[in-house]
């Protein structure tokens, strides 16, 4: 790996480390607002409809350019998102226009991959992003945690006065936005890649008949469709699981905020260790033989509800997420790896993003469904479990005789 994917990679942990605190920013300021339970997977909702309604276009965008210029234009609306919290739009408004930066600069981060790199080097790719990447999550929710606590931020808060900073979740936010600057600083020095796949037209209407053709050409293609399976499946399962580690770490562990989003942060760390060792030890020819660790990784979700113990419960939550990494990286590349020979990356990208965040809005709308409704945490658990393994079951059984792909 030269100096070149090291930039890219410093670029994509401000920007990750940046997202996911303001993540706990975002919902300690709409406890400031006395906000319902429910309107917490309802701010993930706002945060990933662009990814969906913008999906066609997307793409396009980030294969009309070069990417690390997209990367930059796309963490300046990212940054104006946040801005505009401290200016006091609602949180769940701004965190959408943050989400709209998130959609624009998705399927550059990942296809800037497939045009730097040979495929041979895509699965260790990979890993090094999402190992990184997961640890900006790791960090995001420590930073987070700490910025939110009235306890560690509140004497800093008092002592200080700055305008908009009247609370210690706006101070937090403040913050967040030097790490999206710092982020911007790195993109300007992103590596030139010429432009592979560019698009053929900015119609809108074409954009659109083409988004579709690329989605009916991922799903039709039998490694396409496996990967963007259990891709779209186990983002979507990890979204939600991420809010549900606040609610059951407040009912089993009586954990704050604070303390629930530091929690988090051990999901992360399994997670690094999964791609770590996939990236190790997992060949993009072979990547369907991980698929039965997605279905232990559903029955071991389910095994958080009996742990009140803090010390099992960080033991879990790494063993779960190391088996989630462990899974989706070999996954994801061969998913990139298809996509850039089919469609190219950033369209392929726009597709996958289009299939994984709609299994998110879907699923953040079934536990605001539950949510409301009141149900037990522990009910709730359960039924994410069951859903995980079922769904991942079912796709063992039909791609599971897949061994080997020869023909990449």
């Amino acid at each position: 790996m030269n100096f070149g994917f090291y930039i890219i990679l410093a670029a994509q942990f401000l920007s990750a480390l940046a997202d996911n605190a303001l993540l706990f920013a975002a919902i300690a300021l709409l406890k400031d607002l006395s906000s319902p339970a429910w309107h917490t997977p309802v701010l993930q909702q706002f945060f990933i409809i662009s990814y969906i309604m913008l999906a066609p276009f997307v793409g396009a965008f980030a294969d009309s350019l070069p990417k690390g210029r997209v990367m930059f234009i796309s963490n300046i609306i990212k940054l104006a998102g946040c801005v505009a919290m401290l200016l006091g739009l609602h949180p769940l408004l701004a965190y959408g226009l943050v989400g709209l930066g998130a959609a624009a600069y998705s399927p550059a981060k990942y296809g800037i991959l497939t045009e730097y790199l040979p495929p041979d080097q895509l699965v260790k790719a990979n890993g090094w992003m999402e190992g990184l990447t997961v640890a900006a999550i790791v960090l995001g929710a420590v930073i987070g945690g700490i910025l939110i606590s009235p306890t560690l931020s509140g004497p800093l808060l008092h002592n200080m006065n700055i305008p908009l900073i009247d609370s210690v979740a706006k101070l937090a936010i403040a913050v967040i936005v030097l790490l999206y600057v710092a982020a911007a600083v790195f993109n300007l020095y992103i590596p030139h890649v010429p432009i592979d796949h560019k698009p053929l037209s900015r119609n809108p209407v074409f954009l659109t008949k083409d988004f579709w053709h690329c989605f009916n050409l991922l799903w039709k293609d039998p490694l396409g469709q496996v990967s963007l399976a259990v891709t779209t499946l186990f983002w979507g399962a990890g979204a939600t699981l991420r809010l549900l580690l606040l609610g059951w770490a407040a009912v089993a562990l009586h954990y704050d905020i604070s303390a629930a989003a530091q929690l988090t942060a051990w999901f992360a760390v399994g997670i690094a260790i999964g791609s770590v060792l996939a990236a190790r030890f997992i060949k993009l020819e072979h990547s369907v033989r991980v698929l039965p660790v997605g279905i232990a990784m559903g029955i071991v979700v389910m095994l958080m509800i009996p742990i009140t113990n803090s010390t099992l419960a960080v033991v879990l939550l790494v063993v779960m997420g190391a088996m989630g990494g462990y899974f989706v990286v070999p996954m994801n590349a061969l998913l990139q790896h298809r996509g850039h020979l089919l469609m190219g990356a950033g369209r392929s990208i726009a597709v996958q993003n289009f299939n994984e965040n709609l299994s998110i809005f879907a699923m953040l709308g079934l536990y605001a469904v539950m949510e409301k409704m009141e149900l037990s945490i522990y009910f709730i658990i359960l039924v994410f479990g069951l859903l995980l393994a079922g769904i991942m079951t079912v796709l063992y059984r039909k791609h599971g005789h897949d061994q080997d792909m020869g023909q990449m």
